[in-house]
């Protein structure tokens, strides 16, 4: 393996991380405003922003475990 090529997967990786932990944050701040009444668009629009993450998160973790046809 390269360094360019364990560059660019440490760099993607290193993403992955990030936006694995705003995912959980954005899913702990949503449980908790659920419990207090919070204006519900303000939800919704978190609910976007975190399924927005997810789908991130799915192409980084696409790019960093290719498929490997056998």
């Amino acid at each position: 393996m390269n360094s360019g090529r364990m560059e660019r997967e440490a760099v993607l990786e290193a993403e992955h991380a990030v936006l694995t932990a705003q995912h959980r944050a954005l899913d702990q701040e949503i449980e908790e405003m659920r419990h207090t009444g919070v204006d519900p668009f303000t939800l919704q629009r978190m609910k976007r922003q975190k399924l927005a993450l997810k789908d991130k998160i799915a192409r980084l973790e696409d790019q960093i475990t290719p498929d490997i046809i056998a």
